[in-house]
């Protein structure tokens, strides 16, 4: 298709010039509103962690407070590897791959990362070796952190319905994806800051930043599972775009897990 067939405006350097000086001031009022809102983020009341979660790392078993590394804050992502997944999902893993160049930044701001899952240690560590990263990643596996922090759910909540991002949640999945905020007092004590989901992940997706700056976008509007086109990143080369079949087809060819919206 030609650009004259795309039906899209084209014009003069004047002509984008003019549009572009109008779209910065767009631009520039939402990253003061995105300044606002992260203010507001940052003032929202603590909750004291008061129930007590250990968690299998490769260093052995670690309290919540440890997992801070020495430092005051720990950002989480809830990372969607259940027991005996062969694999994690492919859009928690797109997440992943933003990660490893960030650790020593957010270090220097006095914050600590890691990945959680449910999975055992070995399985996750497996999925690691082929996926190549670095980030400090522990088990819940055995405890309740998943449950309570609202990104894991039991066959009885899955019967019932689940809630998920603060509400009714259609899809009943038994592992979603999040990431949550955690800091830590002079006296030891842990609090929940911050957590966000569904769409809220996207804080972790410079990838789709980047997209968006370009004239294709996301190039995701005319499909129903917006992140299908996501693949590990060691499965590019021998993942073809299927032959025919439909977008609800090709969703449910996917693990019922490997879901965001």
């Amino acid at each position: 298709m030609t650009i004259q067939e795309s039906g899209h405006t084209i014009g003069t350097r004047e002509d984008w010039l003019k549009a572009r000086l109008a779209l910065l001031q767009e631009e520039k009022a939402l990253t003061r509103q995105s300044d606002a809102l992260a203010e507001k983020r940052q003032a929202l009341p603590w909750v004291r962690v008061d129930k007590s979660y250990v968690f299998d790392t490769a260093e052995g078993r670690r309290t919540l407070a440890e997992l801070f590394d020495g430092r005051r804050q720990l950002l989480v992502q809830h990372f969607m590897l259940g027991p005996d997944w062969e694999q994690g999902c492919p859009s928690c893993s797109f997440m992943a791959d933003h990660t490893d160049g960030m650790t020593i930044h957010l270090a220097h701001r006095d914050v600590t990362f890691v990945a959680i899952s449910r999975a055992p240690l070995a399985e996750i560590e497996r999925f690691r070796r082929r996926m190549g990263w670095k980030f400090p990643w522990a088990s819940s596996h055995g405890s309740d952190f998943n449950y309570d922090f609202g990104v894991s759910f039991t066959p009885e909540q899955l019967a019932k319905g689940i809630n998920y991002n603060f509400g009714p949640w259609p899809y009943p999945y038994e592992e979603l994806p999040g990431v949550s905020v955690f800091a830590k007092d002079d006296a030891g004590d842990v609090f929940h800051t911050y957590s966000t989901y569904g769409r809220g992940v996207e804080v972790m997706m410079g990838t789709y930043a980047m997209l968006d700056l370009t004239p294709k976008g996301r190039d995701e509007k005319n499909v129903e599972y917006k992140m299908e086109w996501v693949r590990h990143h060691d499965r590019y080369e021998t993942a073809k775009a299927p032959a025919s079949g439909t977008v609800r087809e090709l969703q449910g060819s996917l693990k019922k897990h490997e879901c965001c919206d």
